[in-house]
């Protein structure tokens, strides 16, 4: 407890994108999630690991939880640009309000592509008659 308290005098003030959850892009694909509790679990204590899939979107990424936000800080310190199976980590802080961006581009991109197989079937569909 006497270590919590004085590592976080030392650090009040952190930047607010400072949190406990951590984005991890460029992971080797064949790493495996005890491999990852390995390497970011020398900063502190690790809550929870989410792998992606297989997909092309969430392949080589991951999210790493800690239990303490200073351990978080000292893991985005260390282990940004860290070299793991020839791949350099890019280790950020998890920032929602980018991701939810994101996926509302996402569906905005599908709705005009819906909306153009509409107009394309139409366009079809007239010059038929």
């Amino acid at each position: 407890m006497a270590e919590y308290v004085s590592r976080k005098s030392y650090n009040s003030r952190l930047p607010p994108e400072v949190n406990r959850i951590l984005y991890v892009r460029n992971l080797p694909f064949k790493i495996t999630a005890e491999e990852l509790y390995a390497i970011f679990g020398k900063y502190g204590a690790v809550y929870q690991i989410r792998m992606g899939n297989k997909d092309k979107d969430t392949r080589g990424t991951a999210f790493v939880v800690y239990e303490d936000i200073y351990d978080a800080k000292a893991a985005v310190d260390h282990l940004s640009g860290f070299n793991v199976g020839g791949r350099y980590l890019v280790v950020l802080y998890y920032q929602p309000a980018k991701f939810e961006r994101r996926e509302q581009q996402n569906e905005q991109e599908r709705e005009v592509l819906e909306l153009r197989k509409r107009v394309q079937a139409n366009k079809e569909a007239m010059s038929k008659k």
